[in-house]
């Protein structure tokens, strides 16, 4: 494995070749630091970019240590926990009933009742599986208001829409028209989840991040900086264990 000196610092990192990269990127998570460049890279040219990027990668490396530390965890599901939801902390609240299934409420936070007859052993694992379809579920009926809003405002039409867990995207859009976001954006406030359909619906009409997408963009939502921002700035806070960070050339 190839390794990054800075200063007294030495930073492993991987080199993934990619046939659809038309750039070199870094990747950096908790647990490691990934160059991804295209197929046709040397390692001379490869090694070259990334210690260009030395300080940075450093930087990144450390601002990880510090969102581990303070990202959103869970070690047991128990009463008085509290999970993520649309920006803020909401508290959970378990308790026993006499059906077969485990069922999900939110009233004021999360009400999750637990058959009583589950084993311990796998109490934990049932509650996050149905928590986590509850979660889901909401997100789409939202993404789908907005889509339907937006659809009709702006005659921006999707052909489909996806709910995905995507490792290093919010969302996209692809050739064939279908937008895929991304179901961790549940734990954002609301308004920072309508910026990210409109932006992937933006993608309709214009494939790059160029002048005209940011006009049409800030012309449908003013203040999708801020929002923009918000995500940036908060994304640590959107899971239970989704942490990155990415620079390209």
């Amino acid at each position: 494995m190839p390794i990054l000196v800075v200063g007294k610092t030495s930073i492993p990192y991987t080199v993934t070749r990619s046939k659809t990269a038309m750039r070199r990127r870094v990747h950096i998570t908790p647990d490691q630091v990934e160059l991804i460049a295209p197929a046709t890279s040397s390692d001379k040219d490869n090694a070259a970019f990334i210690h260009k990027k030395r300080r940075w990668v450093f930087d990144e490396t450390e601002v990880m240590k510090e969102r581990l530390a303070r990202r959103n965890t869970i070690a047991r599901f128990v009463t008085g926990a509290k999970i993520p939801y649309r920006g803020r902390q909401m508290r959970l609240r378990i308790e026993a009933t006499d059906d077969s299934l485990v069922d999900v409420q939110y009233r004021n936070g999360f009400v999750i009742s637990v058959p009583a007859t589950t084993p311990d052993s796998s109490r934990d694992a049932l509650i996050e599986d149905a928590l986590r379809l509850w979660l889901r579920k909401r997100l789409r009926g939202d993404v789908e208001s907005f889509v339907r809003h937006y659809s009709e405002s702006h005659d921006l039409r999707p052909k489909g829409l996806r709910i995905k867990s995507q490792k290093h995207l919010w969302g996209s859009c692809g050739q064939d028209r279908v937008v895929n976001l991304n179901w961790h954006l549940i734990f954002a406030p609301k308004s920072v989840l309508e910026y990210a359909v409109v932006h992937e619906l933006c993608h309709l009409r214009y494939r790059n991040h160029d002048k005209a997408f940011w006009s049409m963009l800030g012309f449908i939502m003013p203040d999708y900086e801020a929002l923009k921002t918000w995500l940036e700035r908060n994304e640590h806070m959107l899971s239970l264990g989704k942490v990155f960070e990415t620079i390209e050339e």
